[in-house]
């Protein structure tokens, strides 16, 4: 049923009001800025290149925002310029930037000095530490950089250093979405955290499919149904010119949706109350269900597991009609 005037108005208002609560929480640095977590103005986190569609939906709709002093927020110029701070110090590319630095690696977290602009360090919350990956994380960004691609490509967006930004933004989604495929189990199932404590007693866990109910290390479901969105929009931007590439990243996500599709990940069981199973939330804070008998988390499901596991279908259901979706598809 077609939505009444009243209601469109009203949803407009609930993305333009998001967007501005989301570009009001901002930390300026020394070569950018970015959207700072609820940890405090010092913190950003990866998970917020995903949320940065509420900017650019907000955008879309012309909603203007005032600061102090009347200052105009450019809720465009914000979400491009937090982008480009996550891409520089949230994702690694194998470039000597420390010990750790690996292709496509990422930090849940990244640490500023408020007083001087300065980078720290990386950190985590839900991972193990902020020089492992937690995989959650690492689909932020996937899904993320190449939605934020879609927006820049789509909406015939113009600005001055567009090529750079767009170049900056598909060399983190290529990096994080190859680190999934290099780091996932041959399902396409990811563990909860790549440099887990217990993960070596998993052995080569790439080679094989994951096991859901293990003694060593949870798998996330939730870090799947995210990730394999970004892996078949990456390769929705490449098919035109890195064919080969394309391929490799669109067999990957179908691969990763075919298993959670099946019945060991949706939760056909009447009384279960969510979509997708064996979601993570908080390890290291214990805050997920360890069924009884086993040793890690797994059964539950989680509301961004849920979300993205239907947004995963959906659009994998327009793509066998010919067609595509993307979030800003009916903004307007």
């Amino acid at each position: 049923m077609e939505a009444s005037r009243e209601e469109k108005n009203f949803y407009k208002l609930a993305l333009t009001m998001s967007g501005s609560v989301q570009a009001k929480r901002w930390t300026n640095v020394k070569d950018g800025g970015y959207i700072y977590s609820f940890n405090g103005p010092h913190s950003l986190f990866i998970d917020t290149i995903r949320t940065t569609r509420i900017l650019l939906a907000a955008h879309k709709l012309g909603h203007r925002m005032l600061d102090e002093n009347d200052q105009q927020i450019d809720f465009l110029q914000r979400a491009v310029t937090h982008g480009l701070t996550t891409a520089k110090y949230a994702v690694f590319y194998g470039e000597g930037r420390d010990t750790y630095d690996e292709w496509g690696r990422v930090a849940h977290e990244s640490i500023f000095n408020t007083n001087d602009g300065n980078y720290r360090c990386p950190n985590s919350q839900q991972g193990f530490s902020g020089f492992t990956t937690w995989t959650r994380g690492l689909a932020w960004a996937m899904s993320g950089f190449t939605e934020f691609l879609e927006y820049l490509n789509e909406n015939h967006i113009k600005f001055e250093g567009l090529d750079e930004v767009k170049a900056t933004f598909l060399k983190a989604a290529k990096a994080t979405c190859d680190f999934y495929i290099g780091n996932t189990s041959s399902d396409g199932i990811p563990y909860w955290d790549t440099g887990a404590p217990n993960i070596h007693n998993l052995g080569n866990y790439q080679e094989r499919k994951a096991e859901i109910y293990n003694d060593f290390e949870p798998i996330d479901s939730s870090a799947a149904a995210i990730g394999a969105q970004g892996l078949l929009r990456l390769s929705n931007l490449l098919k035109d010119t890195e064919p080969d590439e394309a391929k490799k990243y669109h067999q990957a996500g179908l691969t990763t949706l075919k298993t959670l599709l099946t019945d060991d990940y949706l939760a056909v069981e009447p009384s279960h109350q969510g979509i997708l199973k064996h979601s993570v939330y908080h390890w290291p804070n214990g805050w997920d269900n360890v069924p009884k008998g086993k040793k890690v988390p797994a059964d539950e499901s989680s509301m961004w597991g849920d979300y993205h596991m239907v947004e995963l279908c959906f659009l994998v259901h327009k793509l066998t009609q010919d067609k595509y979706y993307t979030f800003f598809d009916n903004i307007s």
